[in-house]
């Protein structure tokens, strides 16, 4: 059906291949979600589609939804839309949507017009279910669809833009829905993953977040379970026995990967959110350790280590504690200040100064987006060191570590281990926050501004 204008297809960069779109920042806008069809209440992952349609607009912006379930409703729509002058999106919910369906077209705005998801990749005819409209014809569009008009007829003539991966996919039938679930589940992938986390515990939290999705739980509320989950585990460590904690504590950590894969899957991801993951991992770290020294204390004794004028056992669990408190400062110092993010996966080792979007900005970029970037070639085997050594201090190998060595009776090992490994990561992490404050002092001599990230 050729029903879109082919020659000038936009990308999510709001640049076309034929001219330019003005790209402007959204205000005010509002969004539509044409649900009448009754796939629009087939729930896919736990959501009914027209949810997920409603999620998604919010998502991108929209500050006002309505939904059109019936012939009145769209006969609303002016009246609903009176004294609003910003843009409008459109969104069908007789399919499963997601945020690359509407992004591009945020993004993609112009001063005056309609812009139309399309795709596949590769075909500018197949309308994708969103549109959005700004200036003159957003009034045009709304009066359109408030008199019955098809979307796919009020796009005729719109410009298209392609939409991202995994955007939308339809529902009409069981295999349709079955394929859809998979789709859907591909955004659980994660591309900070390392091995362990890819090989022990997503083939564990995949399963079990496909159940809970289903449910009303919510991910602030597995966080909290899994804070609930570690404390008890710390709790069974230091006072009965370690093992049986250790291993409430690694069933914590497969729990606490299905938290940011719900709120992916059903949309629920906040930044409130995102901190509450963060916290509960640190202090889960540091007060696994504690329990494990409080453990070594009660049952080896101070004398263990032979007549010392100090308790060895009390001596470690402070030097971690701060040794612990000072790396979780300095990594969350860079990746706030440096790179913009709430995950400690993020974490860059070095940076250098890039010019900045105004004459006397700059903006502090990555020299290697890795923990421990090196100045120059390293041996194969220091370079392999580099690159996972920062997976031996990472929770979802200490979890693993810990079963083993608890099982073998080794719990004095692993405890020094943890101290250990907390002040490796302390001296790092040092380096590299001195070297930070560094260059943005450096940057504020100069008189320039640090963008942020």
């Amino acid at each position: 059906m050729e029903f879109l204008s082919p020659g000038r297809a936009v990308d999510a960069t709001g640049t076309a291949e034929a001219g330019h779109v003005q790209v402007f920042a959204v205000v005010e806008l509002d969004a539509v979600i044409l649900a009448e069809d009754p796939l629009a209440r087939v729930r896919i992952a736990g959501l009914p589609a027209v949810e997920r349609a409603v999620r998604v607009a919010r998502k991108v912006g929209a500050t006002r939804v309505t939904i059109i379930r019936s012939s009145d409703d769209r006969a609303n729509l002016v009246a609903w839309r009176a004294n609003r002058t910003g843009p409008l999106l459109v969104i069908r919910a007789d399919q499963l949507v997601h945020t690359p369906l509407v992004q591009p077209l945020v993004a993609a705005l112009p001063a005056e017009g309609l812009v139309a998801a399309v795709g596949p990749v590769g075909d500018l005819t197949v309308y994708a279910g969103a549109f959005a409209a700004t200036g003159a014809a957003t009034k045009s569009s709304l009066d359109a669809l408030a008199a019955g008009t098809p979307d796919t007829e009020v796009v005729a003539g719109a410009t298209p833009v392609r939409h991202g991966d995994i955007a939308c996919a339809s529902i009409a039938t069981p295999a349709e829905r079955r394929a859809a679930h998979r789709l859907l589940y591909k955004i659980l992938i994660k591309p900070q993953d390392n091995a362990i986390t890819r090989h022990l515990y997503r083939p564990v939290s995949f399963p079990l977040t496909r159940l809970l999705v289903w449910t009303p739980i919510t991910p602030n509320q597995i966080s909290y379970l899994v804070a609930t989950l570690v404390a008890i585990g710390c709790w069974i460590t230091a006072t009965r026995s370690p093992l049986a904690g250790t291993l409430v504590v690694l069933a914590a950590s497969y729990l606490d990967c299905c938290d940011g894969e719900v709120a992916r899957v059903k949309l629920l991801s906040s930044r409130f959110g995102a901190w509450i993951d963060t916290i509960v991992d640190e202090l889960s770290s540091v007060g696994y350790m504690v329990a494990l020294g409080w453990y070594c204390e009660r049952v080896l004794g101070p004398s263990y280590l032979g007549a010392l004028p100090f308790d060895p056992w009390k001596a470690g669990i402070a030097l971690g504690v701060v040794t612990y408190l000072w790396s979780v400062y300095c990594i969350y110092y860079n990746i706030i200040v440096a790179v913009g993010s709430a995950n400690s996966q993020d974490y860059v080792g070095r940076f250098e100064v890039a010019p900045g979007k105004e004459p006397s900005s700059v903006r502090l970029v990555p020299v290697a987006a890795k923990a421990i970037a090196t100045t120059r070639e390293l041996p194969p085997v220091l370079a392999w060191m580099a690159t996972y050594l920062p997976y031996a201090v990472r929770r979802d190998f200490l979890s693993w570590a810990a079963v083993a060595f608890v099982a073998a009776g080794l719990e004095h090992v692993m405890f020094v281990g943890l101290v250990a490994g907390g002040v490796v990561t302390g001296v790092i992490v040092s380096i590299d926050h001195a070297r930070l404050r560094s260059l943005r002092r450096s940057c504020a001599r100069r008189g320039l501004v640090v963008e942020a990230p």
